[in-house]
């Protein structure tokens, strides 16, 4: 079965990992992948070719309409001749819309399958040309898919408020691989060391990119407020723009008098030091999340979490770990303060138990099985012939 896969870019998102892991997993005897990406790959479009999956760009940029991108999308897809078409984020839903009806007739048209990776569509943060395309989308939904995956509960209650079509709409989480996501003592060792942080010492992380979304003016105020109960704690900052090159970060930092307890890291491939360094991870996030990839990656890690009650967030940690209101620095730091109060086993059993909740609910190969067979049911039915009267 031929996959074509149509995203919008290849950052260290969410969706893109989740794409990433998803080609890793299913077996390429039964299913071949391309990759599309609206605009030029980011960092994820090495390791997805390192998988052997041919990747493509349509050059894009950001916010502009192109028929000239437009026709090489439809090239490539008539060249690949997919069976089916799964979308990753609005821009490329509505891409795969609009290049539906030109691939063919009948059986010979491939299955198209959106996935929905947001929830909430703040108005004051989440930018204007994003909000039309979801709304837009949301008219198309009655027409143009054949099914809309949604990766949180909490996204297909936001998007079928928005009109999207309910009877299409289905769940699937994001799935994690317990094997490289794991307890590691060594790894842990070695990334506090390299940073100068001796073992005793708290180390509270956020991994995330530099955006409106995530709200790192919370999380810095609480780390403020924090560090006056716990002066000895550090903090971890960790994705795109989490890095001594932004400018806008290092003044909220210096501001709040943390220069010398936050270490910025970037953006990296490999979580699993990381996660293994920290004591606690934190998502600040003020909304739009769906199933952040994050915490479910640290709590692979025996990681236990702190998080704002943002998408399915909440639903994720269950009773390993913290939910705390968006957009509230008190409660955060409060809640950040009482975890690392816990005594030390105490918190390693809430890091057990975070394991063990992703092993028996967020699984990679169930995950991936999922999608398999949500894409095998969709080719099945639609190139099966009509039963005789």
């Amino acid at each position: 079965m031929r996959i074509a896969h149509l995203i919008t870019g290849l950052e260290l998102g969410g969706a893109e990992r989740m794409l990433w892991k998803l080609l890793s997993t299913l077996e390429r005897e039964r299913f071949e992948p391309l990759v599309i990406s609206l605009i030029e790959p980011g960092p994820m479009g090495e390791p997805i070719s390192a998988l052997g999956v041919e990747v493509h760009s349509l050059g894009m940029r950001r916010g502009l309409p192109s028929p000239r991108a437009f026709a090489r999308l439809l090239r490539i897809l008539r060249g690949f001749r997919p069976d089916l078409v799964q979308t990753w984020m609005y821009h490329a839903d509505l891409m795969g819309a609009l290049a539906k009806p030109l691939l063919g007739m009948g059986a010979r048209r491939p299955r198209l399958v959106w996935n929905i990776r947001q929830s909430d569509l703040d108005p004051q943060l989440t930018r204007r040309s994003t909000r039309l395309v979801a709304r837009l989308n949301g008219g198309l939904s009655h027409w143009a898919p054949d099914h809309i995956l949604c990766c949180s509960q909490r996204a297909r209650e936001v998007h079928r408020a928005l009109g999207y079509r309910d009877d299409l709409m289905s769940l699937i989480p994001n799935g994690f691989d317990l094997e490289h996501f794991r307890p590691d003592a060594h790894a842990r060792a070695r990334l506090r060391a390299e940073l100068g942080i001796p073992e005793s010492t708290p180390l509270v992380g956020l991994v995330a990119r530099f955006d409106p979304q995530k709200d790192l003016p919370t999380f810095v105020r609480a780390a403020r407020q924090l560090r006056v109960a716990r002066p000895d704690c550090r903090f971890l900052l960790c994705g795109q723009g989490m890095d001594t090159g932004n400018d806008t970060l290092r003044v909220w930092i210096e501001e709040a008098d943390l220069s010398a307890a936050v270490h910025l890291l970037g953006p990296r491939l490999d979580m699993r030091p990381i996660f293994n360094a920290l004591d606690l991870l934190v998502s600040s996030s003020a909304y739009g999340e769906g199933f952040p990839n994050v915490i479910g990656e640290a709590m692979a890690c025996a990681l236990p979490c702190v998080v704002t009650d943002v998408g399915d967030s909440g639903t994720i940690v269950a009773t390993t770990g913290t939910l705390v209101p968006p957009s509230d620095p008190s409660a955060l730091a409060t809640a950040i303060a009482a975890m690392l109060g816990l005594p030390v086993e105490a918190r390693h059993r809430l890091g057990t138990a975070a394991r063990a909740r992703i092993a028996s609910e967020y699984a990679l190969p169930v995950i991936a099985e999922r999608y398999a067979s949500l894409y095998r049911s969709l080719v099945t039915e639609h190139t099966s012939p009509a039963p005789r009267n």
